[in-house]
């Protein structure tokens, strides 16, 4: 059984262009709220309202997608209507003059974000064995890193010439370069049959016994907190990374850091994210999701809390290069070992369960974190708040007893 890399490299198209434009957002649109709002505590509840939405309407849409039918494909349709109108609405962000235009635009784009988000994951679960669904979601995070890697870097150069418009502009047209790879190379139906899968293929599920079941429910609860727990630190760090450096950071002359400054900071994360995501998939496969993503944990709250103690950005840069290798170790493996716990039919439900946590922590996070923030002013608490919630995911994660991969595909 051998993984179908060309497939899997061109589905990441569709996560690419997800990531280019999640990635901007989370840098920028902060500090154009900033500009109407002297709260952190309110702007992190606004940057909470594109998770309101992925939480409500994520589920939905994926669960619609598995029952849709079309030439093109069950989830296909839904990014290739999504994605466009996506496109056009996040260009259109850093043109807004006021908080309400500001926030008409945003709701637009993330409610239609939302539509197409789980189709696009569920893509590489539906075509993809088992066993070889950690090295594909490897790939995938690859593509998706690579979309971070753009916003990140291009974007804070693009920002340097052109300030916040340009990179905008430049995210929403790399988004419809990736939607016309994903409309002229992605058969759907096709890679699901060169996979051998069938729409009652379930054998092996049904002979599970209810204990067996049980301590499969138990694992997936014990999985979902740590996944809530371990985005709730991410999440605030990706939200209030750029505003940490532009009100802590100096450079040598003694002047506060910018924008671009912050995101190319985070593009050193982003490379080794993007690098090591494909050998942590492999790893995944080799020692187990499990061990593999308890490894990333333990690196990376070891490493946030390393961040408490300096302001010098070479050695920041340091350890967001090394902790974008343990977050990849963490992230490659979470999807995988959850849809390992479903049947085929289920991979959208599931797949709805995986988000509705890990936007469940993104709404949850950005208000906690700006709460504390408030209450302290020092957004140095940023790297205690996030090494406490990559902690209790490795305690959850301890209670995890199912979700490696199968020996033989289950389906």
């Amino acid at each position: 059984m051998k993984l179908n890399y060309k497939q899997t490299f061109l589905i990441g198209f569709g996560f690419f262009a997800s990531s280019v434009a999640w990635s901007m957002y989370n840098v920028h649109v902060p500090t154009l709220l900033e500009k109407y709002l002297e709260s952190t505590f309110l702007i992190g509840i606004i940057m909470t309202f594109d998770n309101i939405f992925g939480v409500i309407f994520q589920p939905l849409f994926g669960t619609l997608s598995d029952k849709t039918r079309t030439r093109f494909g069950r989830r296909m349709p839904y990014i290739l209507i999504g994605l466009p109108i996506c496109a056009v609405a996040f260009s259109l962000i850093p043109f807004t003059w006021s908080l309400a235009t500001l926030m008409g635009v945003v709701i637009i784009f993330n409610f239609v974000m939302s539509t197409w988000r789980a189709p696009v994951v569920a893509l590489m679960p539906d075509i993809t064995p088992p066993p070889l669904r950690s090295k594909a979601n490897g790939i995938i995070n690859f593509m998706g890193g690579l979309g971070s890697l753009f916003s990140f870097a291009v974007g804070g150069i693009l920002f340097k010439l052109g300030g916040v418009p340009l990179p905008f502009i430049a995210s929403s047209v790399v988004m419809l370069l990736a939607l016309l790879v994903l409309k002229l190379f992605v058969h759907e139906e096709k890679y699901k049959e060169a996979a051998g899968f069938e729409d009652n293929a379930e054998a092996d599920q049904k002979a599970v016994d209810d204990g067996e079941k049980s301590k499969k429910t138990a694992s997936l609860i014990f999985l979902l907190f740590a996944i809530l727990f371990w985005f709730c630190g991410y999440n605030a760090v990706e939200t209030f990374f750029s505003l940490y450096v532009i009100n802590t950071l100096k450079d040598a002359a003694g002047n506060y850091l910018t924008e671009g400054d912050a995101s190319l900071l985070l593009a050193f994360f982003s490379v080794t994210f993007l690098f090591f995501s494909i050998p942590a998939g492999f790893i995944g496969s080799k020692i187990g999701r499990k061990k593999t993503i308890m490894t990333g944990l333990a690196g990376v709250t070891v490493l946030f809390i390393v961040m408490v103690f300096t302001g010098n950005i070479w050695v920041l840069r340091v350890l967001l290069f090394l902790g974008g290798a343990f977050w990849a170790c963490v992230n490659i493996n979470s999807l995988p070992m959850v849809v390992e716990l479903a049947k085929w039919k289920d991979i959208g439900k599931y797949t709805g369960y995986y988000y509705f946590f890990s936007f469940s922590a993104a709404i949850i996070s950005p208000i906690l974190f700006g709460w504390i923030r408030d209450l302290v002013q020092n957004y140095d608490v940023l790297f205690i708040y996030a090494p406490i919630a990559f902690a209790l995911a490795f305690i959850s994660m301890i209670f995890v007893r199912h979700g490696e991969a199968k020996k033989t595909a289950a389906n």
